[in-house]
């Protein structure tokens, strides 16, 4: 299909999932701009179109298995493993560390595509490509929605987001929103303490 960045940006403007004010990221650090797939991703249409794009681009690659961090990952990794007819699984926070649970198992020697909404700094992504080599399978790559590092963030394998931008977030002590006094909100699914 090879949708264009502003196909995918027009997803995200007509389902009001790019919010604009001062966001507390999953990283911890603090951005103007929030990216809230789940708006996206709850339009079928929308979801079917931008995953086509991650599917194709790893459909000559061995994958075994799809596999995502909960809860942002979940339905990205559910549609490309649909479209790729793969299985899909999913990786759950227990005690601050990704586990597979709900008798999940990762396989040792199979190969998994590891799929996530939006990557920032890479945190959850990185922990659950270490959970598969942990248990001795193998990555065949990384695919996202949004990489919002504008490709700064390498995780060492194939991967490949569906949209590729900067969008500039700050850590907390040099925010300027923070010394404007601006509410800060935490909109994403995960705690953070």
């Amino acid at each position: 299909m090879n949708l264009t960045k502003e196909q995918i940006l027009e997803f995200f403007q007509k389902t009001h999932a790019l919010l604009e004010g001062h966001f507390l990221l999953t990283s911890g650090r603090h951005s103007n701009q929030y990216f809230q797939c789940a708006k996206v991703l709850q339009h079928p249409e929308y979801a079917e179109k931008i995953c086509a794009e991650l599917s194709l681009y790893f459909s000559e690659d061995k994958i075994d298995k799809v596999i995502a961090p909960a809860m942002g990952g979940i339905i990205v990794g559910w549609e490309v493993a649909r479209l790729m007819k793969k299985q899909f699984i999913f990786a759950e926070r227990e005690k601050e560390r990704f586990e597979v649970r709900r008798g999940f198992e990762i396989i040792p020697g199979e190969r998994y595509l590891v799929c996530e909404d939006v990557v920032t700094t890479g945190g959850s992504v990185q922990e659950v490509i270490d959970l598969v080599r942990a248990n001795g399978a193998e990555v065949a790559g990384a695919a996202f929605l949004v990489d919002r590092s504008n490709g700064k963030v390498d995780f060492g394998v194939k991967q490949k987001a569906a949209m590729t931008l900067e969008v500039i977030s700050y850590l907390p002590d040099e925010c300027p929103l923070c010394k404007k006094n601006i509410p800060i909100v935490k909109p994403g699914s995960r705690k953070i303490f």
